[in-house]
């Protein structure tokens, strides 16, 4: 019999002890995965290079600057409009090496495979991977297989990790972020969460909406080349832009500011959002990157940005304010100010 875990030993405990078991919102992106993370996870793995809490690591090796990160994909359903749980598991990990400023080189990818999977769609999926990996220019370096019985696995489950090589010069991190500073986003908010939910609970729109899915990798280098500097980069996945926006803010101590009627969100994702009740600040994306520069630099990014197939929608929706440190607050449509907090729990689980 295993030793109870001592709650009180964590740091700041109280979050976790809300929760004494796993709940889906610790998955979601919002308050309690953050509350998991920090006062779990990383205050008992605690060491300098994870403490940054960025999308990938970044590694001193030979003289050498590496980014390493890791992801795991439970996606469901498994197919889904515009891309499916294999070609998300690369562009994801593509993307979080990229919000470091690397360009990613190599991929790991273990499967689970839940007993009973048909032949056929594993076939279509490590198909979709090897697309996803030639269409970016990365290898598939190692690999890893298990099986588990039936009704334990959902299908498939997907692990990926990815290396890749930051230039030099290049020093992007969440906690970079300086007052004056331009915040930019590189597309509309909200299609992937959207897309996937629709075919999970069987809604019907009138004009189909897609998962954003994308590498972003190159579109980032262009940018980096266009900018010179950039201060932050972040991949807007699970808890959509106002889990970025956050996250920036907390991390660099600095507030951010940002005009709701700036955000590009697709008319059939806004009108699907307004039917249920869900706001597309809070709704994953796969496949577009928030970018905090220079004020100085901002035209030339965001030009950098529009030039690539994933950018063309990009838009400039606010700055970092010195005032309200951590704090993310928005211009409503009216006029009015809002405060924009991380989702307490789980909007739409398991989209990624």
């Amino acid at each position: 019999m295993t030793d109870k875990s001592d709650f009180l030993g964590w740091t700041c405990p109280r979050p976790l002890q809300n929760y004494p078991t796993i709940v889906m919102g610790h998955g979601a992106g919002g308050k309690m995965m953050n509350d998991l993370i920090r006062h779990l996870f990383a205050a008992q793995f605690q060491n300098p290079v994870l403490g940054r809490l960025a999308d990938a690591a970044t590694l001193q090796v030979n003289g050498s600057r590496l980014a390493f990160t890791t992801d795991s994909f439970v996606v469901s359903p498994l197919f889904f409009p515009g891309g499916d749980i294999g070609e998300l598991a690369v562009n994801g990990t593509i993307n979080d090496l990229a919000a470091v400023g690397a360009r990613p080189l190599y991929l790991s990818v273990g499967f689970i495979l839940e007993e009973g999977l048909p032949m056929e769609v594993l076939g279509r999926i490590s198909g979709s991977i090897a697309r996803a990996c030639a269409r970016a220019g990365v290898q598939i370096a190692a690999g890893d297989t298990k099986v588990v019985n039936k009704g334990h696995g959902d299908g498939i489950y997907i692990n990926t990790s990815g290396l890749g090589l930051i230039p030099d010069g290049v020093a992007i991190s969440p906690d970079k972020a300086k007052p004056g500073d331009v915040v930019l986003v590189s597309g509309t908010m909200g299609d992937h969460g959207v897309a996937v939910m629709s075919v999970r609970e069987g809604f019907k729109f009138q004009t189909e909406i897609k998962s954003d899915t994308a590498p972003l990798a190159d579109m980032v280098q262009e940018m980096i080349k266009a900018a010179g500097e950039i201060h932050c980069l972040r991949d807007a996945t699970r808890g959509g832009l106002a889990a970025v926006l956050n996250e920036l803010a907390e991390a660099s101590q600095v507030g951010i500011e940002f005009d709701e009627t700036k955000v590009p969100v697709r008319a059939e994702v806004l009108a699907a959002c307004e039917l249920l009740g869900l706001d597309p600040l809070f709704i994953a994306n796969e496949g577009k990157m928030v970018v905090i520069v220079p004020p100085e630099s901002s035209d030339r990014v965001l030009a950098a940005m529009r030039e690539s197939p994933s950018g063309r929608e990009a838009a400039v929706i606010g700055h970092v304010a010195k005032e309200h440190p951590g704090m993310v607050l928005a211009r409503t449509e009216i006029g009015g100010t809002r405060v924009v907090d991380l989702p307490a729990g789980e909007l739409l689980p398991r989209i990624c």
